[in-house]
């Protein structure tokens, strides 16, 4: 298998000179190609009025990353609900509670995060045990996470605030230019059988995953599941892909 050309369906690193993909482009001359697979479609206030949302209600918020932020926003601003300074806000980790920067002054409210884990937040939470939370995701959210808060016993109501959608690539990419996609949600692999019904993957594409989800949604498409990430020796995505390349390049030497 020739891997020349890659698609990566996130969009492309703000200085890609600076990421392990210049370093492969160098390395084993492939060129990468960055295409968002999927969008977001916001959920209107009224929308949300539907699923019996009042957020004055509320007196802690669940974030769980930026879109969330952006979209519980969004939509107080739809409602034109005056957000107290006295709402606390419970974030993930530290970038994303850093992000409520662009809309609220940080230093004057109650904002809490956890390690990259939700276990870390819940934890946290579970020292506000009082709060009535307001869990804001996409339509698509994990039922991972509403039942870690269930079982943590905590009172919180799961707000839909944005949709996750595949974007139209049939104006900017034409798939079988190729040798190899990378993906990393389920919704993008939806995203490819949406615009390109017609793929078929053959031998001559390599089609990798990054996590559980993505990696079973590939093998559920009815395509070969070429590499995945994370393994031992290869936590991230980048070092999956080129591992893959080196031992795809090595068969080739050997030929």
């Amino acid at each position: 298998m020739k891997i020349k050309s890659i698609l990566v369906s996130q969009p492309q690193p703000a200085d890609i000179s600076k990421t392990p993909y210049a370093d492969m482009m160098k390395k084993y001359g492939v060129n990468f190609k960055f295409e968002k697979f999927i969008k977001l479609d916001d959920v209107t206030a009224s929308e949300l009025r539907q699923q019996h949302i009042k957020l004055p209600e509320y007196t802690g918020i669940i974030l769980t990353s930026r879109n969330s932020i952006d979209h519980f926003f969004r939509v107080a601003k739809e409602m034109r609900y005056a957000v107290p300074e006295t709402l606390k806000y419970f974030c993930i980790n530290e970038s994303t509670a850093l992000y409520l920067q662009r809309y609220v002054q940080y230093r004057k409210r109650k904002i809490f995060f956890g390690n990259q884990t939700l276990n870390d937040l819940i934890d946290i939470m579970k020292k506000h045990k009082d709060e009535k939370y307001l869990y804001c995701c996409s339509d698509i959210s994990s039922d991972s996470t509403t039942d870690l808060l269930s079982a943590a016993k905590l009172n919180f109501t799961k707000a839909v605030m944005f949709r996750t959608v595949p974007a139209d690539l049939t104006q900017t990419i034409k798939i079988e230019d190729y040798d190899m996609l990378v993906f990393f949600s389920p919704m993008g692999i939806q995203s490819l059988k949406v615009n390109f019904p017609e793929f078929k993957q053959e031998d001559k594409v390599a089609i990798g995953g990054f996590g559980e989800a993505t990696c079973q949604a590939i093998v559920d498409a009815g395509y070969e599941l070429n590499f995945q990430a994370p393994t031992k020796t290869a936590p991230s995505m980048t070092m999956a892909i080129e591992e893959f390349i080196a031992a795809e390049q090595k068969k080739s030497k050997k030929r």
